[in-house]
């Protein structure tokens, strides 16, 4: 598979500065919401380092139960093209440095750094809240996104199952979903979605942000391999699952080379349709994104830094609605000049088949536990 990121002379991929294996966050960033901020001085992490105690070490995932009382959360974003979403987890395994669901974690007391890919919060009772709502009259079959926030497949969905229990609910009320992942976990339910696809009632797309396995693996460290990214795509589009590929998040002078590629390669793979969106940097991530460059590829990081303050205006995030997304300027337009040239040749810039949300249906039985009328 072609590289689309060679390594400068002499750059490697070393361990985070906080010892951290396998994980994309080399900090712990304080809560942006806390009074007091402490930072432990670099001297003491360098004599850690060097007595051997901070080389190669592992944290594990912490799961903790999710008590939310609700799991349908409206969505109020005029540049996206969903209303609702579904969140089985909260913080996510994968690891993503860029992950601009990371500040979300700061609303639990924690921070947006490697707290947010080792303590992750799961509701338990995602489906059985999911069956309760969908049986409200109010609610009217509109598509739902899984998941709008954390990565729905994530490892820990292995064994929990709850995004799997999620669509099972979901087929049983003719529920349309959209659902987007970067693990090759998902073909763990294909009998699910290919029922879904027969009803016209699901779409998926599988992200894929480089071709390098260095780059993923430095950059999503716990996520699918690109090449198992692929072969998800291939499955999915071969069993006649509606599947379209995310280019996210594009950054510049770091995958922004790859777009031609990794649209030649979704192409090859059977997928319907792409997008793209470019790195979106909110609030602590700033901190997050810059430290792993420093550490992960110095002798490009200000040239990357240099070129994301092009797209935004001489900042590192700009919110408005559509510029956030997208960026302006003449390197963002550059990159959407790309994006669209190449997913016109390899015949990507066609649409997915609508939902068909008019099949939504609330069984005859009514929620667990009550007798129906009509049983």
């Amino acid at each position: 598979m072609p590289s689309g990121w060679a390594r400068m002379p002499g750059e490697s991929v070393p361990h985070s500065p906080l010892g951290a294996r396998g994980r994309g966050s080399g900090i712990n960033p304080t809560n942006r919401f806390e009074d007091q901020h402490f930072l432990v001085a670099g001297d003491f992490l360098d004599s850690l380092r060097a007595e051997g105690q901070l080389s190669n070490q592992q944290v594990a995932t912490m799961a903790f139960d999710d008590a939310s009382k609700s799991i349908l959360n409206p969505v109020d974003a005029p540049d996206l093209n969903f209303k609702w979403t579904v969140n089985p987890y909260r913080g996510c395994e994968h690891g993503c440095i860029y992950c601009y669901a990371r500040p979300g974690h700061e609303y639990l007391g924690l921070s947006c750094g490697l707290d947010f890919e080792t303590k992750v919060f799961a509701k338990r009772e995602a489906p059985a809240l999911l069956r309760k709502e969908l049986f409200r009259k109010s609610w009217q079959g509109e598509t739902i996104m899984m998941s709008g926030v954390t990565d729905c497949y994530q490892p820990l969905e292995t064994d929990m199952k709850l995004t799997r229990q999620c669509l099972e609910v979901m087929l049983e009320f003719r529920q349309s979903v959209s659902i987007i992942t970067k693990s090759s976990l998902i073909l763990r339910d294909l009998d699910i979605l290919q029922e879904m696809a027969r009803l016209n009632l699901v779409h998926v797309a599988v992200s894929i942000t480089t071709l390098d396995n260095r780059l993923a693996g430095a950059m999503e460290p716990r996520a699918a391999s690109p090449r198992a990214r692929l072969d998800t795509v291939r499955t999915l589009a071969r069993t006649g699952v509606p599947t379209f590929v995310m280019a996210a998040p594009i950054i510049p002078a770091l995958n922004d080379q790859e777009i031609p590629a990794i649209l030649r390669e979704a192409s090859r793979a059977g997928a319907h349709g792409a997008g793209y969106i470019l790195l979106r940097l909110p609030h602590q991530i700033k901190t997050l994104f810059l430290e792993w460059l420093q550490r992960t590829v110095p002798q490009r990081a200000a040239k990357v830094e240099s070129l994301i303050r092009d797209t935004r205006a001489g900042g590192l995030y700009d919110a408005r609605w559509g510029i956030r997304q997208r960026g302006e300027g003449a390197v963002a337009d550059a990159i959407k000049a790309t994006f669209h040239t190449f997913r016109r040749k390899y015949k990507l810039d066609e649409r997915l088949p609508p939902h068909d949300t008019t099949q939504f249906r609330r069984p005859a039985a009514t929620e667990p536990g009550q007798m129906g009328l009509f049983a």
